[in-house]
């Protein structure tokens, strides 16, 4: 499913179901009323990591939540296909959990993706057949701990206990739950796509038992947002009556992505028609965007490594600005749209203290109609989850370093304020263990001391799991012990 590996059959029955439908033109997306504080995304494989790097690049978008099906941390490949195949599937344990959480506040920061704080009322939605042999459920489990930084644990669901195969798992379609092979859709007796958008959205309606209107399948033209890049000419999507252009209803979009060798030149229209999502759209007027890659993408899969663009996980990669550009588009016909920021001022009263070799409190004056606060050390994001009170300790400090610190304060809905007048203080220098000295080596020679450790031809410092480039003896690097066992790359 992820790679050349998996195999791109289809099922003879599956091509007799696509042979007896009706041919349909492509039509340009329409403008739906869509409440838009009510969209949500969700991903099989290489679509779960791109489900992934929607929810987080665009979550002013995708605030509500996602689902993820055998997918994996923002960013985790970082730009790599030997990560990818690797510790991103194969091999977990390599992931830099820690680092990529990094990553994300640094972008955000900068404007390369949306603010974390927008993550913070998400819904998740989380699964891994206990049989995966692709993506292996370590990879879910890091995944797990990555959103950890962000959404708070009560919004997250993770299952995996069901003995499935690396496949979108259905109660009444495809493959036996045990088996590895196209559609990559098994029948496990469990209904994933409806576990998953009650866990999203709450309560909803029975899902529908009748046949589905063929109307309400409408296959779009996906040139209005992108030409090449590996996606296809067209896309497809399931809107009920009531949400159709003319309805009256205001309707919810949740955008649904496919796997590699699941598009439609792969498996036709099963994963559009047979996952089990469009029965629920049905009975509570959810319209569902079904975004389509093409044959020229590598094994039809959605960009989470890089094989298209650099940007690939940010606002400004392709793919990931066309899926919001059919986002943006089929929601302009009215609807709820989402409140402006409100205006908290900035907090006053910003200090330091209680300093240590490795920690600093820092506490600041309440802001009226705050519900929480975010702590920024150097223009990013410290803090995991929302402060409630009006102090925090920040760890994991160099010894014998100045740091400067701003807080925000954010309201019920996690909008944050202006930022506050900076903080200054420094650390306690080290005692004992050895620890705020610095040493300059190859990367190789770092490992043989202790100091790092070699994965998948890469070097990461011991403790923090920060990034030191390729294991070799001509990569330099300098690490700084910040306490026993840890090191952090930087300098003294």
């Amino acid at each position: 499913m992820a790679f050349a590996f998996l195999r791109a059959a289809t099922a003879s029955a599956a091509l007799a179901l696509v042979s007896a439908m009706a041919a349909h033109a492509a039509v340009n997306l329409p403008a739906l009323k869509i409440d838009k504080t009510q969209t949500t995304v969700s991903g099989l494989s290489a679509g779960g990591f791109m489900a992934v790097q929607l929810h987080v690049a665009y979550s002013a978008t995708f605030a509500k939540g996602a689902g993820v099906v055998a997918g994996g941390p923002f960013y985790c490949a970082e730009g790599s296909i030997v990560n990818a195949t690797g510790r991103c599937m194969a091999s977990p344990a390599g992931i830099p959990t820690s680092t990529l959480v990094s990553t994300t506040n640094t972008w955000a920061s900068q404007g390369a993706i949306d603010p974390v704080a927008n993550l913070q009322n998400s819904r998740v939605y989380l699964f891994s057949g206990t049989l995966d042999s692709v993506v292996k459920t370590g990879v879910m489990d890091a995944l797990r701990t990555y959103y950890g930084s962000f959404v708070p644990a009560a919004n997250v669901v993770y299952m995996k206990d069901i003995a499935a195969e690396h496949a979108m798992v259905t109660d009444d379609y495809g493959n036996a739950c045990s088996t590895k092979g196209a559609p990559y859709i098994s029948n496990c007796n469990f209904d994933l796509a409806g576990a998953m958008l009650q866990h999203l959205y709450g309560p909803l309606n029975a899902r529908s038992s009748a046949t589905l209107p063929a109307g309400n399948f409408v296959e779009f033209n996906q040139g209005q947002f992108i030409t090449n890049h590996g996606m296809a000419s067209t896309g497809w999507a399931y809107i009920p009556q009531a949400c159709q252009a003319g309805g009256s209803a205001t309707c919810k979009l949740h955008v649904v992505l496919h796997g590699c060798k699941q598009n439609i030149s792969d498996v036709q229209q099963q994963y559009v028609r047979n996952t089990g999502y469009n029965r629920w759209a049905e009975t509570n007027n959810i319209v569902m965007l079904y975004p389509q890659t093409s044959t020229a993408a590598t094994n039809s899969c959605f960009d989470w490594w890089g094989y298209d663009n650099a940007n690939y996980a940010k606002k400004s990669g392709p793919q990931m600005a066309a899926i919001k550009a059919m986002v943006d588009q089929i929601s302009s016909g009215g609807g709820t749209t989402n409140p402006p920021d409100p205006v908290l001022p900035a907090p006053t009263g910003v200090s330091t203290s209680g300093a240590t070799a490795s920690s600093m409190a820092v506490g600041w004056n309440a802001v009226s109609g705050a519900a929480s606060y975010n702590v920024y050390r150097n223009g990013n994001k410290t803090n995991a989850l929302p402060v409630t009170g009006t102090s925090f300790t920040d760890t994991g400090l160099a010894a014998s370093t100045t740091y400067s610190w701003t807080v925000r304060a954010a309201d019920a809905n996690g909008a944050e304020g202006a930022a506050s007048a900076p903080a200054s203080g420094t650390t306690l220098a080290a005692s004992g263990g050895g620890t705020g000295t610095c040493t300059t080596a190859s990367n190789y020679a770092h490992t043989l001391a202790g100091r790092a450790y070699a994965y998948l031809g890469f070097a990461y410092a011991l403790g923090s799991n920060e990034g030191m480039g390729w294991w070799n003896v001509f990569t330099t690097t300098t690490l700084k012990q910040t306490g026993p066992n840890y090191y952090v790359v930087g300098t003294c």
